[in-house]
C-alpha cells in the first residue's frame, strides 16, 4: 500500500513538475516577447506618456508665445503711440521756434503801416488848411473882394505844404500800407494752415500750396541767411496725403538747409540759397530741396534717418526731424526719401510719393 502511495506521489510531482516548466517556458515566451517590443519600440503606454507630455510642453509653449504675441501688440501700440507724439511734439516745437520768427515778420509791415498811417494823418491836416484857404479864396472871388490877399494865401500854403512832395509820397504811402496789409494777411493765413490739426484721415492736397506755406511760416529761418528759388510745376497734379504731416516734413528739411548754411557761413556776410523744386513722374510726384550749405559728414550719412541719432546741441530742439521725415513719407506715404550731399558744396533731399491712392 505504501508503494502505491509513493508511486502516486512521484506521478503527482511529475505533473507538477512538468506544469512548472510549462510555465516557466510560457514566462520566457512573454519574456522574449516584451524585449522584442521594447528593442522594437516603446509601448502604447510609454507612448501615451509621451503624448501627453509633448501636449503639455506645446500648450506650455503656446502660451508662452500668445504672451509674447500680446506683449509685442502692445509695444507696438505705444511704439506707434510715441510716434504720434513725438510728431506732434515736433510740429509744436517748430510753431513755438517759428512763433517769434512769425511775431516780426509780422511786426515789420505793421511798422511801416503804422508810420504812412501817421503820415497820412499829418498830411490830411495840411491838405485840409489847403482846401480850406481855396474855399475861402472861392468865396472871395465870388464877392469880388479880397480875392488878391486870399490867393496869396493859398499860394503861401502851398510852398508850405510842399504840394509836390505830397502828389508823390501820398500814393506810395498808400501803396505800401496795402502791400503791408496784404503782407500780414499771408503771414496769419500761412501760419493758421500750418498750425491747424490736420486731419487723421488722407485727401487730395496741392503740395506746391503746401510748400508755398511752408516758406512763408520759415521765412525767419532762412530769410537771413539764404534765398529762396522755387520751380513748382505749375500743372503738379494733387497728391493724396496727410498735409499736415507733410507740411512737417518740408519745414523740417527746410529748417536743416538754413542751419546748415548758417553753420557754413558764420563768419561771413554771404547769403546761402535753397532751391524747392517739384515735377511730375510717371507715377509719382518728385520734390527736391537743395541747398548751398556744408553738406553732411560722410561718416553720418547712414544714420541721418535712424530715430534718436542727432548731432544738434542741447537747446537746438529734438533732432528728430529727419526720422521723422523718413517715418512719413515712407511708412504713412508708400513714398520715397533720399539725399545726396558732398561736403562744403550742400545737399539735396528727393521725396518721391506716389500718384496713385494707396
Amino acid at each position: 500500500m505504501s508503494q502505491i502511495n509513493e508511486h502516486d506521489d512521484q506521478a503527482i510531482i511529475a505533473k507538477l513538475q512538468a506544469k512548472l516548466m510549462a510555465q516557466q517556458k510560457t514566462i520566457e515566451v512573454l519574456m522574449n516577447a516584451a524585449e522584442q517590443r521594447t528593442s522594437a519600440g516603446p509601448s502604447s503606454l510609454e507612448l501615451l506618456s509621451q503624448n501627453l507630455n509633448l501636449e503639455r510642453v506645446v500648450q506650455h509653449k503656446t502660451e508662452i508665445l500668445k504672451q509674447q504675441g500680446e506683449e509685442l501688440k502692445k509695444a507696438l501700440q505705444d511704439l506707434q503711440l510715441t510716434q504720434t507724439r513725438l510728431l506732434q511734439a515736433q510740429k509744436l516745437e517748430s510753431v513755438g521756434q517759428l512763433a517769434a520768427g512769425i511775431a516780426h515778420e509780422i511786426n515789420t509791415p505793421a511798422q511801416f503801416i503804422g508810420s504812412n498811417i501817421d503820415f497820412l494823418e499829418e498830411s490830411f491836416a495840411a491838405v485840409k488848411r489847403l482846401i480850406d484857404a481855396l474855399q475861402r479864396l472861392l468865396q472871395a472871388i465870388a464877392q469880388v473882394s479880397a480875392h488878391v490877399e486870399t490867393s496869396r494865401e493859398a499860394e503861401a500854403l502851398l510852398a508850405e505844404l510842399d504840394w509836390n512832395y505830397l502828389e508823390n509820397e501820398i500814393p506810395t504811402a498808400i501803396r505800401q500800407s496795402k502791400e503791408g496789409i496784404k503782407r500780414v494777411t499771408t503771414i496769419v493765413q500761412a501760419m493758421k494752415e500750418f498750425s491747424h490739426p490736420g486731419s487723421k484721415e488722407k485727401a487730395l492736397y496741392n503740395l506746391n500750396k503746401i510748400i508755398e506755406t511752408t516758406i512763408t511760416v520759415a521765412s525767419n529761418e532762412w530769410k537771413y541767411c539764404a534765398d529762396i528759388e522755387t520751380h513748382l510745376e505749375p500743372n503738379l497734379p494733387q497728391v493724396f496725403c496727410l498735409a499736415d504731416e507733410i507740411g512737417q516734413v518740408f519745414l523740417n528739411i527746410l529748417v536743416n538747409a538754413s542751419h546748415a548754411i548758417t553753420s557754413k557761413n558764420k563768419d561771413s556776410t554771404e547769403k546761402g540759397r535753397i532751391t524747392i523744386s517739384t515735377h511730375q513722374l510717371p507715377e509719382h510726384v518728385e520734390i527736391c530741396i537743395e541747398d548751398t550749405g556744408g553738406g553732411i559728414p560722410e561718416d553720418i550719412r547712414a544714420r541721418v534717418f535712424d530715430p534718436f541719432f542727432t548731432t544738434k546741441p542741447v537747446g537746438m530742439g529734438t533732432g528728430q526731424g529727419l526720422a521723422i521725415a523718413h517715418d512719413v513719407i515712407e511708412k504713412k506715404h508708400n513714398g520715397f526719401i533720399s539725399f545726396t550731399s558732398e561736403k562744403g558744396k550742400g545737399t539735396v533731399f528727393t521725396i518721391h510719393l506716389p500718384l496713385k491712392v494707396i
